[in-house]
């Protein structure tokens, strides 16, 4: 099977490097020149809980035709950048391609469909990885847990069972899921709690959890995501709201959200899809979320300053 990786930052190259090791012929995209070529040059390194590897057999590329022709397209680009890579997307004849997007937070169906036709496109979940760049050609994961997939409209299918397969194959732990919804709902819950809120206070999430304070902006924000949740009917696996947050926080307490990363680097974050979709959404909905209102316009006021 042919692996086509559309977005090769920290979640881009784990997937990278995963497929690449068990026998798939992998080639991963970006606009990020230094990157792709310390790739080309060196290898690709992977550090964190799976161990220390170098893979070569990948084509890293910023031509995105050299796209074309793959069996399964993985989407790893940030959320406001999915209709993008939907657009270039649309230019390749699918047919006989399956595409799983992979996003933080909300939208990414949305986004991608007013570009392209989604009958070949998957909902993915990826929990638990913690994944960031400590330069070009490294890749680090302080966590891995599942790769949750599901068809966008539900139910388990043949082609969802043959896509989860090949996640299994490269090694990682894989499960469809017949309401993909529902997982992007939980993770969603969990990105809004610590995304913003460690973005807005320069913390990794366990000092979050260990400050009262900003404890409360966390939980705050968490509470009016799941409110929102809860008013789409959304069949959350959990009552205790709180709970959920703070046990998905416990397990990566040194990892930084990629927000925060951006945010660092003063780069354009995926805002839009998490906190800020809170925002619309209640303003949609009607439903008051002041918590993160609050922090969506303290990251939007310092995006806009760095980006000058």
């Amino acid at each position: 099977m042919k692996i086509g990786i559309i977005g090769t930052g920290s979640m881009g190259s784990i997937y990278a490097s995963f497929f690449a090791r068990n026998g798939f012929q992998v080639t991963c995209y970006d606009i990020w020149e230094e990157h792709i070529n310390a790739i080309n040059k060196n290898g690709l390194r992977l550090s964190g809980v799976s161990g220390n590897h170098i893979v070569y057999e990948i084509k890293a590329t910023c031509e995105f035709n050299d796209l074309k022709d793959h069996d399964l397209y993985i989407l790893a680009t940030k959320g406001d950048s999915v209709g993008d890579a939907a657009l270039k997307l649309s230019t390749f004849k699918l047919k006989n391609s399956l595409v799983v997007t992979i996003q933080n937070g909300l939208g990414a169906a949305e986004r991608i469909s007013k570009y392209m036709p989604t009958e070949n496109v998957l909902l993915g979940v990826a929990q638990g990885f913690g994944a960031s760049i400590p330069k070009p050609g490294h890749a680090h994961h302080n966590g891995m847990s599942m790769i949750r997939i599901g068809e966008i409209n539900g139910g388990i299918t043949e082609r969802l069972n043959k896509v989860v397969n090949a996640w299994e194959k490269a090694g990682f732990t894989s499960r469809g899921f017949e309401d993909i919804q529902q997982l992007i709902w939980e993770k969603f819950v969990c990105n809004v709690a610590y995304s913003g809120p460690c973005s807005v206070f320069g913390k990794p999430i366990g000092e979050i959890l260990s400050d009262d304070d900003m404890k409360k902006v966390s939980l705050g924000c968490a509470l009016e995501a799941r409110k929102i949740g809860d008013y789409k009917n959304i069949n959350f696996s959990f009552e205790d709201t709180l709970k959920y947050v703070i046990d998905f926080g416990n397990k990566m307490p040194l990892s930084k959200p990629s927000m925060l990363q951006d945010v660092e680097a003063k780069r354009k974050c995926e805002l839009s899809s998490i906190n800020g979709m809170v925002v619309t959404l209640g303003k949609e909905l009607d439903i008051d979320t002041p918590f993160n209102t609050v922090v969506t316009s303290i990251i939007s006021a310092r995006e806009k300053h760095y980006l000058k």
